[in-house]
């Protein structure tokens, strides 16, 4: 276990006169905006934040040119053993990592997975991680998706990062392999929310959170397509669940799948990968976003991994075999 050790920023700055008659907390968040919402809310109630010297309550009413003074308490936020796990590291800076994960990889601890995880990974990389939220992680892939995550590195990038997710400002695309021969490619614009009695599962719900996957065909297979999906939004599961709601579930998908089918007089390459694809057949293959600090254009791609490369090698060769007994 990590020691709780904390390092405390001060900070200084002066309400400008166009933050007369407005809120506290609200004109606090813009000018430092660096710090979550949250943790500048914490402060404000523990009295490291003082206004004009003195403690306020966050809907106090501002008039301009008071003194704001801030001590920001980093203190240890994520709370797991560093682990010497090997990472795959696609870019990094002072500010954040891309890595491409591997499946079978779990991203955070959790009730069954107490270690060995992502975050046990990068902790042992850059140890200064533990005083951010989760270790820096600002999104996730499941357990069995490989590819490519973007992870924060500093406070301000962490931020700037969750408010760029918010805003469909990071691009996310995937490829997978799906159940039937797809025609056209288009969107799947269902919501999403916690199945109502399967708690580890997620499926399409009218009162759910909105949820919206565009897809077109990559490649198509005699019984079988590869989709590059796109993430307009980012729902748990979303693509297994989106994939399942329009009859073409992904290969392999323990949990949305449907049962092994295998195509009429399909090769024996073929019979054996599908019978051995145990994992969703889903890759987070493209993340492409705006540095969060500079503002420089970003784009890092993860290879697809040998498991999926051989799937669809064999998707490949029977197609072309099928096509040749045709004539």
């Amino acid at each position: 276990m990590m020691t709780d050790t904390k390092s405390a920023d001060f900070r200084q700055t002066q309400v400008p006169a166009s933050a007369a008659g407005r809120r506290f907390d609200a004109v606090l968040a813009e000018l430092f905006p660096e710090f979550s919402r949250s943790r500048l809310a914490d402060w404000v109630k523990s009295g490291d934040v003082l206004l004009d010297g003195k403690t306020a309550r966050p809907r106090d009413l501002l008039h301009g040119g008071e003194t704001i003074c801030l001590h920001a308490q980093l203190g240890v936020e994520t709370e797991a053993r560093p682990q010497d796990i090997p990472l795959d590291v696609l870019y990094q800076d002072e500010h954040l990592f891309i890595i491409n994960k591997p499946a079978g990889l779990v991203v955070h601890p959790g009730a069954g997975n107490p270690d060995g995880t992502l975050v046990n990974a990068l902790l042992y990389r850059d140890p200064a991680l533990a005083v951010l939220n989760r270790a820096g992680i600002v999104h996730r892939l499941d357990k069995d998706t490989s590819g490519v995550m973007v992870v924060a590195r500093s406070l301000p990038a962490q931020t700037r990062l969750v408010e760029m997710l918010a805003a469909r400002q990071v691009h996310r695309q995937y490829i997978a392999v799906v159940l039937g021969s797809m025609v056209a490619g288009g969107t799947a614009d269902f919501p999403i929310d916690r199945h109502p009695r399967d708690r580890l599962k997620m499926c399409v719900r009218e009162d759910g959170r909105e949820a919206i996957t565009h897809y077109r065909l990559r490649e198509r297979f005699r019984a079988h397509t590869a989709l590059e999906c796109r993430l307009e939004t980012g729902r748990t599961h979303q693509i297994r669940v989106h994939m399942q709601q329009i009859k073409h579930p992904i290969v392999g998908d323990p949990l949305y799948g449907s049962a092994l089918k295998l195509p009429k007089a399909a090769s024996d390459e073929l019979v054996a990968q599908l019978r051995g694809f145990k994992r969703q057949a889903l890759h987070a293959e493209v993340l492409e976003f705006a540095h969060p600090i500079s503002g420089e254009p970003l784009r890092a791609e993860a290879p697809i991994p040998d498991d999926m490369r051989a799937l669809l090698r064999a998707l490949r060769e029977d197609t072309r075999a099928w096509n040749e007994a045709q004539y």
